[in-house]
């Protein structure tokens, strides 16, 4: 099972747990948050108020965000059927999820700090300036708890948490929905009652109903019916 695979599982399976936020308001997408966005989706006048004043807050760095892109990217890379988190508009959703729920605050700025901090402890340089290779390796050693040394115990909650949010953005999103084949409720096939059971009771369709009934390649268009 590959990254991706793990964490639609990781989505699927925790819909009853709240690991996909189950007090996060909005779903992410490739629109950014602001500038207007907010009208006709499901929301009280009050909240749109809110909405629209949080839009207009800034709380992470354009450092912070450059890194959280490199970072959304590495835990969903684009791949042959869809494009990677940040393409699905992730970093803007957990930007988004920062302002909208501050308890997120301290724990993705002081994760991105610290791995920074560690960062430069190893190679003298932050993270988003080594090389690829070298910041997957990095990764690789906070992105399995179980696997991971213990003074590295902060670098484990702090991508922990941002794998949780990028999985909720992510597959939350057009291009995730499209990645996971949901294609919501659909209407079935009716071919009405069974030729035999009609025979038991000596009944048959009249033209009619045939006509505007039975006609499933018609199933997905709301009927107009004759006066």
């Amino acid at each position: 099972m590959d990254r991706r695979e793990s964490l639609k599982a990781l989505l699927i399976g925790s819909v009853s747990t709240g690991v996909i936020l189950s007090a996060c308001e909005q779903q992410g997408d490739k629109a950014p948050i602001g500038k207007g966005v907010f009208k006709d989706y499901g929301r009280t006048s009050d909240e749109v108020i809110r909405d629209e004043s949080l839009s207009k807050e800034t709380f992470f760095t354009p450092a912070e965000m450059q890194t959280i892109t490199v970072l959304v990217d590495i835990i969903i890379p684009a791949d042959d059927h869809s494009g990677s988190a940040s393409d699905a508009g992730v970093p803007d959703f957990i930007a988004f999820i920062a302002k909208d729920m501050p308890q997120y605050q301290t724990p993705l700025r002081g994760g991105l700090r610290w791995l920074d901090v560690h960062c430069l402890k190893l190679h003298n340089k932050v993270f988003t300036e080594l090389p690829a290779a070298e910041q997957t390796k990095i990764i690789d050693q906070i992105a399995f708890p179980y696997n991971a040394a213990p003074e590295l115990s902060q670098g484990v909650a702090f991508f922990s948490t941002l794998r949780n949010l990028t999985a909720s953005g992510f597959f939350t999103s057009e291009t995730g929905i499209r990645d996971l084949g949901y294609k919501g409720n659909q209407p079935n096939v009716w071919d009405g009652v069974p030729e035999d059971v009609l025979a038991q009771y000596n009944l048959a369709y009249d033209e009619k109903t045939l006509r505007e009934c039975l006609k499933p390649e018609d199933r997905g268009t709301i009927m107009t019916w004759e006066e």
